[in-house]
Order: C-alpha cells, then structure tokens, then sequence
C-alpha cells in the first residue's frame, strides 16, 4: 500500500457513495416530503458535514495542501482504512435498501412514511449514521494528515451529535410508542446486545 494508492481509495470510497446514493435520491424526490424539521440549523450541520467528509479531505488528495499537517504515512492503517471503507459501503447501500422511499437527506418525514425496523435497522435504529462513522474513521486511516484525516470525524460528528436527538423526537412525534418500543430494543449506531 501505498499513499497514492490509500488516497485512491478515499476517492472510490466517495464514487461508490454517490453511486449508491443517487437511485436513491431520484426515486425519494418523487415522493412527497409530509412534515419537515429543516431550517437553518440544519443547512449549517449539512455543511459541516460535508466540508470535513469531502472538501478538506478532496483537497487534501488532489493537491496535498495543508503539508503542514501531514505524519508519516503508515500502511498497515491504510490497509485497515480500506477495509473499514468497504464496510462503510456496504451499510451505505443495506441502509438506502432498507429505507426505500424513506429516505431522505434531510429531517423529513415522507407521505406514507412507515417505520423501518427491518434489515440493518433491525439491529440499529441509524444505520446511515453508522456508516457515515465509518467513513470517518476509513478517511483517519486512509489520510496521513491532521487536518485532512480528521476532519471527517469532526465534521460528521459535529452533525450527529447536534442532529440526532432531533431526528428522533421527529421519530417520536411520528410513530410514538411504536418508536419508544423500537428504541428500547436497538442502539443508535452500534447494535444493542442483550442477556
């Protein structure tokens, strides 16, 4: 492994994304947004999230600025990086499969939205947080730069940490009880093992 080759592989990991993403963001575009929790906040948090899961680190891969920030590559950690990333994939799209005509990029809920509880959310209530985690982390391992490797994780979880709580009160207005139960019963983002 190589530092050029790690940085390819942080950039098939965002091709493979928007390739997986874009059927689905048509197909949810048709289908009628029915109560909303956009705003402000959430423009903000979208694009923080952005800056540090694909600007900083596409920059980064294309021009190698900030060098200042740079360690010693390491490749047994871009080695892990690539793994992770395939793992991030993978959840992206059994989450986009599960969510169907539910999704959406936003705090919205859909007309006839329906409470996913199968596939991957059988076991997590937020898949897609999982792997956007993962995503972060895979950049850390793929990226030999501080501010370039990291800012995913700040970036991403500057989002979560101010969007999560939100989307399940939005959850818990929606389906009430029948979300309390489901919340009971998976984690967040890592299943929920029980005795």
């Amino acid at each position: 492994m190589t530092l050029s080759i790690a940085k390819a592989i942080y950039a098939l990991l965002a091709v493979g994304w928007y390739i997986i993403r874009i059927p689905h963001e048509r197909r949810a575009r048709r289908t009628p947004v029915s109560r909303s929790a956009r705003g402000l906040q959430e423009i903000i948090l979208l694009s923080i999230s952005f800056t540090g899961l694909g600007l900083l680190p596409f920059i980064y891969v294309a021009t190698g600025f900030p060098r200042f920030a740079n360690y010693p590559f390491q490749p047994a950690l871009a080695w892990l990086g690539a793994l992770v990333a395939i793992a991030a994939l993978i959840l992206f799209h059994l989450t986009h499969r599960a969510l169907g005509r539910n999704w959406s990029v936003s705090l919205d809920l859909r007309e006839s939205h329906r409470l996913v509880t199968e596939g991957v959310y059988r076991y997590v209530r937020h898949p897609m947080y999982s792997a956007f985690w993962l995503w972060a982390i895979a950049q850390a391992l793929l990226l030999p730069n501080f501010i370039a490797g990291l800012s995913g994780l700040v970036g991403f979880g500057t989002l979560y940490f101010f969007r999560v709580a939100q989307e399940e009160r939005l959850m818990l207005d929606a389906f009430g009880a029948e979300y309390g139960d489901y919340m009971a019963r998976t984690g967040r983002v890592m299943p929920r093992f029980h005795a």
